[in-house]
């Protein structure tokens, strides 16, 4: 098996963990408007990590839950703007696993991770 760690593009995970790892793949898309009113962070575990619109990859234990979470940051000073966001635990697992972000925020701020494929 490669080591994520040092895979191309993978963000590693930081905290300690000597069991074995697996890749995160999350797809943050953006609406239109999104891109300019919104940052996209992404979190493993609760360590938060700015990332950029699209795809960005994580390595993350395999062999126990891992909390992960996405939302947009906004400093659009606005007091009805909204902070989208998007939670889940992930049950250990060996396989790779690709989620997207799905954001509506003209309905509210909850959001979802669904995994693809």
């Amino acid at each position: 098996m490669t080591d994520l760690s040092t895979a191309p593009g993978v963000i590693p995970y930081v905290d300690h963990h000597e069991g074995p790892r697996r890749l995160l793949t999350i797809e943050i898309p953006h609406l239109g408007h999104t891109v300019r009113a919104y940052a996209p962070i992404a979190g493993i575990d609760g360590r938060r990590y700015v990332v950029s619109w699209g795809a960005v990859s994580f390595e993350i234990p395999a062999d126990r839950n891992v909390h992960v979470s996405v939302h947009l940051h906004t400093n659009s000073g606005h007091d009805h703007t909204i902070t989208p966001f998007a939670s889940a635990v992930l049950s250990p697992h060996p396989a790779p696993l690709r989620l997207v972000a799905q954001f509506v925020p003209s309905h509210g701020p909850q959001g979802a991770l669904i995994p693809v494929g």
